[in-house]
């Protein structure tokens, strides 16, 4: 069965650090381009960051742009963010995606680009 499992979320205050982490299972996602989304209580689903299937190349949300750093260890089959200086508002559940093989070069913000998903880590930032 093919899953992306994040784990890494928790509590933590306001200017403290967490690693997120997203293991890909069933298959290798070393083809794939992947993304970190996140949905806040009574939000859509937003874009936060992606990366190439090489790691070259990256985009950030304005907001996350800094502060997060995704990053990649094809080996190990894992995306990994890391969130820096935490704000309450990046309170929310953190949902890592893959965009299926063959599209790994190309790194896009919107849902759609990527078919796997994974159920998502909470992550609470208090103030």
């Amino acid at each position: 069965q093919v899953q992306l499992v994040e784990s890494g979320g928790g509590l933590v205050q306001a200017g403290g650090s967490l690693i997120l982490a997203c293991a890909g299972l069933g298959r290798t996602f070393s083809t794939d381009s992947m993304g970190w989304f996140r949905r806040a209580p009574g939000n859509e689903r937003e874009f936060v960051a992606s990366i190439s299937r090489d790691g070259v190349t990256s985009i950030y949300e304005e907001a996350a742009k800094g502060r997060f750093f995704i990053s990649r260890d094809n080996a190990a089959n894992t995306v990994y963010l890391q969130m820096n200086n935490l704000k309450p508002e990046d309170t929310a559940i953190y949902y890592c995606a893959a965009s299926g093989s063959g599209n790994g070069y190309f790194i896009s913000r919107r849902p759609d680009a990527y078919v796997y998903w994974g159920r998502g880590t909470q992550v609470t930032v208090s103030s």
